[in-house]
């Protein structure tokens, strides 16, 4: 931002931005760029003042990425982990060795880390800093994963529910700029939701808001892994959308190889996704009649179908909300997989309260 948009936005007196801004530049905490779109120069922070960790885990891998306090990406790897892979304590070592790996190959010094971002597809209870037992990676149930890495890393480390990362990142990167009321909601190996209220995440009591997965669609559905019937998830999850294709395409299927087929024309594999986003619509609809979002954004794996995909998510979406939730905005992600990896940067940057700037 310029000064004159940072004394706009703070209500600030030019004089008194200009005097902040002329005392940060000696303590290279920012620095003066010509930004995209700004009108002259504008200030950012400085990419020597600080770097954010953020890890992934997802369902099979994990991702790490280090970034500086100008948002800048400056490393980041992955590697595949055993589905379903046995204990946290796997999960932690490898992601432990790909930061040390990353670490040596770009010549980062770790006391610059101001902190370490983490990802796990799951609900995690903010009283106890355990992983609640309806998570996709049964080896982390009632594990306390913060405390466990920080072991690892030496490091300080917050631990948040994939979506709830994504969902952050798209409003920080993505499809949800400027967004200050969102609802995300990611389909992959299950369906999780990720909510920004106020421009912040919002956790509810204990930390589990945003489980869209386990909204009930029908009370006499399959019965789903938290115990209950008829959740969201054995409608929309990845195994609901792969099982009535198997005996067709076989049993080692994957839903990328079904997006591709329904792209290219296959009738049951384009209806099975439409039956999902049907019943993605339906809870997307409740959540939107209690939250009034500004826009929902879709991610995860199925979410590279777009509109086939999308359109029954709509047409579900309004005709079952009222008056202005109608109109709200249906949308994919622009991150991709890199969502819950840029949503755990992001989750450092906005919370840290570690500062490593020095002055010049």
């Amino acid at each position: 931002m310029s000064q004159a948009e940072l004394a706009r936005a703070s209500g600030l007196s030019p004089a008194t931005v200009s005097s902040i801004t002329h005392e940060l530049r000696d303590e290279e905490w920012v620095i003066d760029e010509d930004l995209e779109g700004a009108r002259g120069r504008a200030l950012a922070l400085s990419r020597d003042a600080g770097l954010a960790v953020g890890i992934a885990f997802g369902h099979s891998h994990v991702r790490v990425a280090i970034a500086d306090l100008a948002h800048t990406i400056l490393a980041e790897t992955e590697d595949r982990l055993d589905t379903d892979h046995g204990s946290a304590d796997e999960g932690i070592a490898l992601a432990a060795s790909l930061f040390r790996g990353l670490v040596e190959e770009n010549g980062i010094d770790t006391q610059q880390v101001t902190g370490v971002g983490m990802g796990l597809p799951g609900p995690l209870r903010r009283d106890t800093g355990q992983v609640g037992d309806s998570a996709i990676l049964p080896g982390w149930i009632a594990s306390h994963p913060a405390e466990l890495m920080q072991a690892a890393l030496g490091l300080d480390v917050s631990v948040e529910n994939d979506a709830n990362l994504a969902a952050l990142a798209e409003i920080v990167w993505g499809a949800g700029r400027g967004c200050s009321d969102l609802l995300y909601v990611k389909i992959s190996t299950g369906v999780g939701g990720g909510l920004i209220l106020n421009g912040r995440l919002y956790h509810g009591h204990a930390g589990t808001a945003g489980e869209i997965g386990h909204t009930i669609i029908d009370e006499a559905g399959p019965v789903c892994r938290c115990g209950s019937r008829g959740c969201l998830e054995t409608f929309a999850g990845a195994e609901a959308v792969l099982e009535p294709l198997r005996r067709r395409h076989g049993p080692d299927l994957t839903i990328r190889q079904v997006v591709a087929m329904a792209e290219d024309g296959d009738a049951g594999c384009r209806r099975v996704i439409a039956d999902a986003g049907h019943a993605v619509g339906r809870a997307v609809a409740d959540a939107c009649n209690i939250l009034a979002p500004e826009q929902v954004v879709i991610g995860g794996d199925l979410a590279r179908s777009g509109d086939l995909l999308l359109d029954p998510i709509r047409a579900a979406t309004a005709r079952s909300t009222i008056g202005a939730m109608r109109e709200i905005p249906v949308t994919t992600g622009t991150l991709g997989e890199r969502a819950d990896v840029l949503g755990a940067v992001a989750l450092v940057l906005r919370d840290s309260e570690r500062f490593v700037a020095q002055p010049g």
